[in-house]
């Protein structure tokens, strides 16, 4: 057993170490990690010292985002994009006035001990920068025959969180699935809220209606116009009506032609018996040459060139 004056000893020794590194150290808290606003509007990143034992900490802000770091604050200077817009409030907190979607990410206070650089603190705050959905882009199709599938699709781009989409028809909103609302059991359609696509898996009567979609996230809502679905009979008897009609023209004309063949309604369209340069008719003995220029020449069979 170890004297009870080295035991003594022992732990003041490391009451003093453990003393030494609080004197060194930089306590740090922030009273919202997490800040959220609107895009231009003024936030504020929050980071206060607790308590620290050294005289003119220093002080640095860094932004770290897509796994890249880089300075925000440093040697008591604005840096990079913030230059104009941002400013440090109570010798500590960074305030960032016109906050723009570009700003997301996370925020970095690092305090160390002007004496000693690597006695230092730091707290992180994540900022998130919402910006309002644009009016978003929908389709929906004109007709579509009963019992065939339809899909209508909802889609903007501009909206930070990502919108989610709801689908509303005559001004009733719709569920994610037809069966699990009594109101629209007779329906067999899905929405899917972060696509914004709206699928019929067979149409029926009662799916015909003016339809629109609303995207919304944290920072606000807009919707789209409302389009009309109109949903119509296939008349099959009629299309096939139709057909055997345009058959039955078809082979008419085809037996008319024929029958006009062989009654002779269609002969060649030369003369035989018009007369011809080579026709015997002309004199014997003599010989005509035609030419473009001079018509018929006459010469004998005599003539020798």
């Amino acid at each position: 057993m170890a004297p009870r004056g080295t035991s003594t000893g022992v732990l003041v020794l490391l009451l003093l170490l453990l003393h030494g590194c609080t004197v060194m150290a930089v306590d740090l808290y922030s009273s919202n990690t997490n800040p959220e606003v609107q895009e231009f509007q003024r936030v504020e990143l929050s980071c206060q010292i607790k308590q620290t034992y050294t005289e003119n900490p220093r002080i640095e802000w860094k932004k770290i985002r897509n796994g890249d770091t880089s300075y925000v604050y440093f040697h008591g200077v604005i840096q990079g994009d913030l230059k104009n817009r941002a400013e440090i409030k109570d010798g500590i907190s960074l305030v960032i006035y016109n906050a723009t979607r570009t700003d997301n990410g996370k925020y970095r206070c690092e305090v160390a001990a002007a004496d000693d650089p690597k006695r230092f603190a730091e707290i992180t705050i994540n900022l998130t920068v919402t910006v309002k959905p644009v009016i978003p882009q929908c389709r929906v199709p004109k007709s579509v025959p009963v019992g065939k599938s339809a899909v209508l699709h909802c889609r903007e781009s501009e909206g930070f969180p990502s919108s989610v989409y709801r689908w509303y028809r005559n001004s009733d909103a719709l569920p994610e699935e037809s069966r699990s609302s009594p109101k629209f059991l007779n329906s067999t359609f899905t929405v899917n809220m972060s696509s914004g696509t709206l699928v019929f898996a067979a149409v029926n009567k009662r799916d015909m209606g003016q339809y629109y979609c609303i995207a919304s996230n944290a920072a606000g809502s807009a919707r789209c116009d409302a389009q009309l679905l109109e949903v119509y009979d296939l008349n099959i008897g009629g299309i096939v009506g139709g057909v055997l009609v345009v058959v039955l023209v078809l082979v008419l004309i085809t037996v008319g032609m024929c029958c006009a063949y062989q009654k002779g309604y269609f002969v060649h369209s030369g003369r035989p018996n018009a007369p011809s340069f080579m026709n015997s008719s002309k004199t014997d003995g003599m010989n005509y040459l035609r030419t473009s220029e001079e018509g018929d020449f006459r010469h004998k069979s005599s003539f020798v060139i």
